[in-house]
């Protein structure tokens, strides 16, 4: 076999591995594009929401995963580009494949700060006026059961070493505007 159709064979194996057991993330609370429900938004800074975190469901995780983590982010804040964090999730334990509406993380699993100042879910509340903003619900599998992460690690921070450890990884975005 040439040099030209090893490269060719190879990128066909590793294609198909990857195209088997796609990681998907779905909610039975949002539709992929949809408005986000009013009970989700933020109660606060204007915003009169419920604020309960959407049910989130996940199959297809990649051969290897021993954990997974949330980041839930709206691009579009008026940050100067850093957009806003709404919901950072760490050390889901790898058997678990939903999240109930409104529930706690499950055990083992950890909340970071977001952009709100603490941790825990907070929904969507973009300023009033501005067109919709989409909040991506992002679902990583990773290779690690725990992140090794200072106590007062930053989402940013948090991001970074997500990604550094990801095997896969699911988007699922919602709109909401005011």
């Amino acid at each position: 076999m040439d040099l030209k159709g090893g490269f060719l064979a190879s990128v066909l194996l590793f294609a198909g591995v990857g195209a088997a057991g796609a990681l998907e993330l779905k909610s039975p609370d949002i539709a992929p594009g949809a408005t986000i429900a009013d009970k989700f938004v933020f109660k606060g800074f204007g915003c009169e929401g419920a604020n309960l975190s959407p049910a989130l469901e996940w199959s297809g995780a990649p051969e290897g995963t021993k954990s997974f983590a949330l980041l839930v982010h709206d691009p579009d804040a008026p940050t100067g580009g850093a957009g806003f964090w709404h919901w950072v999730v760490i050390d889901i334990p790898a058997d678990v494949s939903s999240l109930k509406q409104g529930a706690p993380v499950p055990a083992g699993a950890k909340e970071i700060s977001t952009d709100f100042g603490a941790p825990g879910y907070g929904g969507p509340c973009p300023p009033k006026g501005d067109k919709p903003h989409h909040y991506n619900f992002t679902l990583y599998a990773l290779k690690v059961a725990k992140l090794d992460l200072p106590p007062n690690a930053t989402a940013s921070l948090t991001g970074f070493m997500v990604n550094a450890n990801a095997l896969g990884k699911a988007t699922l975005t919602g709109v909401y505007g005011r």
